[in-house]
């Protein structure tokens, strides 16, 4: 016991003193759930000083102290499944007031459990004239200069109820980060870094972002923070000389207090009976993570204040009040190992092998790393102990390194060069965060993407080879490169589930189909990264055959309209790669082939450097079929109607795309005008 009280103690000054906590608040819990289990069971045991009597930490010394004239005191918080906190409540609340199982269900209100710092704002006829942190719950510290930085606290109340304005009144709430202000302050924090500039850090959340920005000497620091507030309870109450309001319920006193100008978080509502709160703690967990601040969980008040009274305290809690939390989205573990893993575009991904921990509702074993730079700034270690987070559906990922426990000193992280899956080289474009395996059509990590890229419409086509299907043939292994496609029978197809003789021949007759396309659309099913619809036919056009594209130096690629730097270099370290020459090399083999020719002259086209928007039906031809007469003939098709939009090509049934065009003032031409366009007449 003396050991738990050491370490909360420890743990208590990092997290409310110093903003630094060294323990995600789960962990924290834990602690305190232990040593208060074991002063129950063992009074004989307990001490005074311990933090079970007590709520925080001591202030800072270099802030003024303030004793809370009404103590702020923390509630009592539950970590049981969905029903059961909130029954476990519900019961508690109705066998304190006798009810029986026949008496009506008691009426609770729900609210919110922010992820922030609690504050305590005092007003004096109305003005704002101190605001002070939580402290130990009796002595807080006096940020009157920073709380008026948050443009959300009034500091002076809205003057249509100053009739009934309390002479004195302490407003109790929550001051917040919102998510984006939180990645902001970390951007402009990153820039700092990056510039050199000593002593600046990125926060670990929105949490210590807040508390951090509270804390500052310099209001001017704490206005860059944008804090934020919300309003959920009141501390002393001086009624005025004319009489004040006489609240009969906590939801009338939160509406009085929006009233008087205080955001209270609109989420918050009056419910009956524990069958209602489980309804709002559900709701809100499904929907938490499209709030914009952060939230860990939900609490339950007794709404009427004449059952608050007569339920009263224990100890250090009210018992007509519980936080109802969810599972914790933060958790320590340990760094097993550092795997790579090859994303279906040939993206690699450090991702780190966890010991087995419990966050966000599940088992997780693997963290990712997201890149190279990111792995290194966060100087993520093997054996390293570690804080994972997981929020909703979000890929589980270290936050940070707990540097205190590290031992010894395992080497830093450093992606491979070659691909871990195929062994072809891994490359990082420049302007870029990812290395990117080269391995393209070879690669086993990129093998489904590749084949379902390959066989789209507006590459080779090949009709009815869809994503389900494509995954079955991988993972049986009857595809494992394209050219294996065209290898396929009647009797490797009747095996798979669903597929019945008619439709495993119309498959085939697709693949045999599809021998017999195009150098541009060839070109485009390869996957070659950077290299699109355009890229692809401007490149047929120039070289006129593929052995030409396949030799062309950098130099002689970036002669191509439509391919720079970037793209010069993609194309050729696609075709410096041997197996990805040898994969076309196969498929020509299978019999995919395409007219090709000599490379086209030189010479201007007719609607080189001209953009087209296509809209509505057109007479004869398809809006496909418009756009590789377009694009043929040098111009660009774009999807949206712009000022650098040259012409609107409209059919009938033309909308939006139309009405913006005369808008503009961009032309608008038929069918007709564009084929004279094409032909160069017009």
């Amino acid at each position: 016991m003396n050991t738990l009280r050491s370490q909360l103690q420890h743990h208590g000054h990092r997290y409310y003193v110093l903003d630094e906590p060294e323990i995600p608040d789960a962990e924290y819990d834990r602690l305190f759930a232990e040593l208060q289990a074991l002063e129950l069971a063992h009074p004989e045991l307990s001490s005074p000083d311990s933090p079970t009597r007590r709520v925080g930490g001591a202030p800072l010394g270099q802030f003024d102290s303030v004793r809370h004239a009404v103590p702020m005191l923390s509630i009592r918080t539950e970590t049981d499944t969905l029903a059961t906190g909130a029954e476990n409540f519900d019961g508690r609340v109705r066998r304190e007031l006798g009810l029986t199982p026949n008496d009506p269900p008691v009426e609770y209100v729900a609210e919110l459990k922010f992820d922030g710092l609690a504050m305590s704002l005092r007003y004096e006829n109305g003005v704002l004239v101190q605001a002070a942190t939580r402290g130990d719950g009796e002595v807080g510290e006096d940020v009157t200069q920073n709380i008026r930085t948050i443009r959300q606290i009034p500091l002076r109340l809205n003057a249509a109820a100053a009739f009934d304005m309390p002479a004195i009144l302490e407003v109790r709430g929550e001051v917040y980060m919102r998510r984006d202000e939180f990645e902001a302050l970390n951007d402009r924090q990153r820039e700092k870094i990056a510039q050199g500039a000593k002593g600046e850090k990125t926060f670990v959340n929105p949490r210590n972002a807040a508390a951090g920005g509270v804390r500052q000497l310099d209001p001017a620091i704490a206005a860059q923070r944008r804090l934020s507030f919300f309003a959920y309870g009141l501390g002393e109450v001086t009624p005025a000389a004319q009489g004040g309001p006489a609240f009969q319920t906590h939801f009338d006193l939160l509406m009085t207090l929006k009233s008087w100008g205080f955001p209270v978080a609109e989420q918050t509502k009056v419910v009956r009976g524990a069958a209602e709160l489980v309804a709002f703690h559900q709701h809100m967990g499904e929907t938490r993570d499209q709030l914009p601040y952060d939230i860990d969980g939900v609490v339950y008040k007794v709404n009427s204040l004449a059952l608050q009274r007569q339920l009263g305290f224990v100890t250090r809690e009210p018992r007509w009040a519980v936080a109802h939390k969810y599972p914790a989205q933060e958790q320590l573990t340990t760094i097993l190992g550092i795997d790579v893993q090859v994303g279906r575009t040939g993206k690699l991904t450090p991702v780190a092998k966890l010991a087995p921990v419990f966050v966000g509702g599940v088992t997780v074993t693997n963290a990712t790393l997201h890149n190279e730079d990111e792995a290194r700034r966060k100087d993520v270690r093997i054996g390293d102990t570690v804080i994972v987070r997981r929020a909703g559906d979000v890929i589980p990922e270290v936050v940070s390194v707990v540097l205190e426990k590290r031992q010894g000193q395992a080497e830093q992280f450093t992606m491979p060069r070659q691909c871990p899956v195929c062994g072809s080289a891994a490359v990082r474009e420049e302007g870029e965060a990812d290395y990117r395996c080269t391995g393209g059509l070879f690669c086993g990590a990129q093998r489904k993407e590749a084949i379902l890229h390959y066989a789209h419409r507006r590459a080779v086509e090949v009709d009815g080879l869809g994503d389900k299907l494509v995954e079955v043939l991988v993972d049986a292994n009857i595809i494992r490169t394209l050219p294996d496609l065209y290898r396929l029978g009647l009797t490797s197809l009747a095996g798979l589930d669903r597929m019945a003789d008619k439709s495993a021949n119309n498959l085939l007759e697709a693949i045999e189909n599809s021998k017999q396309t195009t150098l541009p659309r060839f070109m485009f099913g390869l996957g070659i990264r950077h290299v699109g619809e355009a890229t692809a036919k401007a490149l047929a056009r120039y070289f006129g055959n593929l052995d030409a594209i396949m030799r062309a130096s950098e130099e002689e690629l970036l002669a191509v309209d439509d391919v720079g730097p970037v793209v010069a270099q993609s194309i050729r370290t696609f075709f410096d790669q041997a197996h990805n020459r040898e994969v076309v090399e196969q498929l020509r083999a299978c019999g995919v082939t395409w007219e090709e020719g000599e490379p086209a002259e030189r010479a201007p086209q007719p609607l080189s450097g001209k953009t087209f928007v296509i809209t509505g039906t057109l007479p004869t031809l398809g809006r496909d079929e418009a756009k590789d007469k377009v694009e043929a003939a040098g111009g660009k098709v774009a999807g949206s109607v712009s000022k650098k939009t040259d012409y609107v090509v409209a059919g009938t049934e033309a909308g939006s795309k139309l009405t913006k065009a005369l808008e503009l003032g961009v032309k608008v031409i038929d069918e007709s005008q564009l084929m004279e366009l094409l032909n160069g007449s017009a």
